[in-house]
């Protein structure tokens, strides 16, 4: 058996204490968990795009990143004698068994509509009957992902639609408004129009089983990939976007869609 010292997250925990040690690393002894946060979002963000691609060594490198950033909030927190790695463990752990009762309880299986309904229910109990089951959606969550967990946490208790089709009636009527604030002319009209349309349209996913986000996500790389074939045709013929007509873009559009 290796000794504690030898473990690889025994180590990470050595570096991260030893980087804002006396003689560590100038840089990362100024941090605080406010001045890493961005870091933390941003390294998310890359381990995402890593799934997204299938890039199992790039998922390596990714999860790495991210778990040192977990470990350099924990040893801020430490250093502050507010909690320890361990701490966090624990406590996660102990969360897990609490809100999964079928699989380290005596309930038996379930299926995963109704153990997301019980998640909810234990959660509800954990946090007191005062908080909002929407309490725990985070407020910077973007906003459109934001809709969807809304929705998620709202339908679990029955606040829901009886069917997609319900919902897409909602849509058409949403539209039918935008048009009337469109010709009305008032911005602030239009912006609520336009928010409701987006928020039919992420409980429309919600019904099919579609996050929101990463289907718009889809979309403007889509966007992108095509545009760029634009510029790159353009360029080939020794023409300038800026001069073309919008006929002629669009020629250059239809054709990167059949190269698809």
């Amino acid at each position: 058996m290796h000794c504690k010292e030898q473990r690889p997250l025994y180590r990470l925990k050595e570096i991260a204490a030893m980087l804002r040690g006396e003689n560590g690393c100038a840089w990362d002894r100024a941090q605080t968990s406010k001045t890493l946060k961005s870091y933390l979002i941003e390294e998310a963000y890359e381990l995402y795009d890593a799934i997204e691609a299938n890039d199992a060594d790039g998922m390596k490198e990714e999860l790495g990143d991210v778990l040192y950033q977990v470990y350099a909030h924990c040893q801020i927190a430490e250093e502050e004698g507010k909690f320890t790695i361990d701490d966090v463990a624990m406590a996660i752990a102990e969360k897990l068994i609490r809100r999964h009762p079928h699989v380290f309880g005596n309930e038996g299986p379930k299926e995963k509509e109704q153990i997301s309904i019980d998640w909810e229910k234990i959660k509800q109990k954990e946090k007191g009957s005062n908080q909002s089951i929407l309490d725990g959606i985070a407020s910077h969550t973007p906003a459109l992902l934001k809709a969807y967990r809304v929705q998620q946490k709202v339908s679990r208790v029955g606040f829901d639609w009886e069917k997609v089709d319900d919902v897409v009636k909602k849509l058409e009527e949403e539209i039918g408004e935008f048009k009337e604030a469109l010709a009305s002319h008032k911005r602030d009209h239009l912006i609520e129009e336009i928010g409701d349309i987006l928020f039919c349209i992420a409980n429309i996913s919600r019904f099919l089983s579609i996050n929101p986000e990463e289907a718009l996500k889809k979309t403007i790389d889509k966007f992108i990939a095509r545009f760029r074939f634009i510029e790159k045709e353009a360029a080939e013929a020794g023409m300038k976007l800026s001069e073309m007509t919008i006929d002629e873009m669009d020629a250059l559009w239809e054709k990167a869609k059949t190269t698809e």
